[in-house]
């Protein structure tokens, strides 16, 4: 059985509710959360705020202590390779060395941690005018699950460049990670989040993107390995025409939690925004969690936007929690919608394939790979889908065994 959610619009500001004790508290919405650079100025959380209450704490409670990144001699906790064309300008910044800071202000106690522990930042600059042939791959390798790593990377398309940046993290860590993302006016950049840690990996990381003038991004979170991983991303499209394009793929197994806390701002004029997170889940424990946000400011006129979610639950243990929400400032734009669905494999697919003499374990391999496929395909980069075209295969084979 499939079941739909169409959550009403969100009206501007702050809305009662109980807290469960019979007081009533304010309502935060995601455009009214606090940001600081201070770690001290946010609460240890404890599970009861609204942007951690679908996290496992104790889980994830490593990352809310502030710790320098345990980088030892000739041995980092998090090893980094980057790959890029020679146009490529890659190189760090320090704290208050521009661009660094420009987009990105922390909204946890985790990125503002990590803001402040990574005394240098990556720098990924795709020069103006640049069109890139090939993807630039930085590539994250974390020593172990008993190391604290914590990271800034900055990612810039300047006007008119074009390409594509694929993050990749392995292996194994405790990883705070910060990922500022500028894209200027007339550009058109591809960032690439995927995460293949082992099961007892941590990772907590917040994307802050702002998109400029007829500019576009594409952002895809892709999460297939890890204990807990949590990528939040947050987009702005701040420049009249700019669209943001906002996909997620993840593939949940037992004991495994994976988290998006989405939220998309159209603040320019005639932008447009394109949001779909899949999640497949098995196994006991599996866990997926996907709260969406888009926020429709009052300057937005003529904005067309979309978010939906969608999973499929293959397995009795396993749980999705998906929250869509919409806050509209203006009533002059195009259209607007969010969506949600969470069920198990539709019978009539099934039935449908195994008339037509497929056999039952064959006809839910398709099934899922149809449903899956989609984000899989709008990535573009042909060697990546293929390997995840692979991974669902392997995730399936588990799933037919159990």
């Amino acid at each position: 059985m499939t079941t739909t959610t169409q959550a009403p619009a969100t009206v501007p500001g702050s809305r009662p509710h109980s807290d469960g004790a019979g007081a009533f508290v304010p309502v935060q919405t995601r455009s009214e959360r606090p940001r600081s650079y201070a770690p001290e100025d946010f609460v240890v959380p404890t599970g009861r705020e609204v942007d951690w209450k679908h996290t496992p704490i104790a889980r994830v409670a490593p990352l809310f202590a502030d710790e320098a990144t345990d980088d030892r001699e000739d041995d980092p906790a998090v090893a980094y390779t980057v790959t890029a064309a020679d146009q490529v300008q890659i190189g760090a910044l320090g704290a208050g060395e521009s661009p660094r800071g420009s987009v990105f202000e922390p909204e946890d106690r985790v990125a503002a941690i990590a803001w402040n522990r990574s005394e240098r930042a990556l720098h990924v600059r795709i020069p103006a005018g640049v069109e890139l042939s090939d993807p630039v791959h930085v590539d994250m390798v974390g020593s172990g699950a008993d190391r604290r790593a914590n990271a800034h990377i900055v990612i810039e398309a300047e006007p008119q460049a074009r390409g594509i940046v694929l993050l990749r993290h392995s292996g194994s860590a405790r990883y705070a990670q910060d990922v500022e993302i500028i894209v200027g006016d007339g550009a058109h950049l591809e960032v690439v989040s995927v995460q293949q840690w082992e099961d007892d990996a941590v990772h907590a990381s917040s994307h802050q993107a702002r998109v400029g003038r007829d500019a576009t991004l594409r952002h895809f979170v892709i999460t297939f390995g890890g204990g807990v991983v949590r990528v939040n991303p947050s987009v702005e499209l701040a420049g009249t025409g700019s669209r943001g394009e906002l996909f997620g793929l993840s593939y949940a197994d037992a004991g495994q939690h994976f988290e998006s806390q989405v939220y998309l701002h159209h603040k320019g004029a005639e932008t447009s925004g394109d949001v779909l997170y899949k999640g497949a889940l098995q196994g006991l424990g599996a866990r997926s969690v996907w709260v969406g946000d888009v926020l429709i400011g009052p300057d937005a006129v003529g904005t067309d936007s979309y978010e939906a979610n969608r999973n499929l639950v293959l397995t009795d243990g396993a749980r999705a929690d998906s929250i869509p929400n919409l806050e509209i400032e203006t009533g002059d734009i195009r259209g607007a919608g969010h969506a949600s669905a969470t069920g198990r494999f539709d019978d009539e697919q099934l039935f449908y394939l195994q008339a037509r003499g497929i056999p039952e374990d064959e006809a839910r391999r398709l099934v899922v790979l149809g449903f899956l496929s989609e984000i899989v395909q709008k990535i573009g980069i042909p060697d990546l889908e293929a390997e995840l075209f692979a991974a669902i295969e392997t995730e399936l084979a588990q799933e037919v065994a159990r």
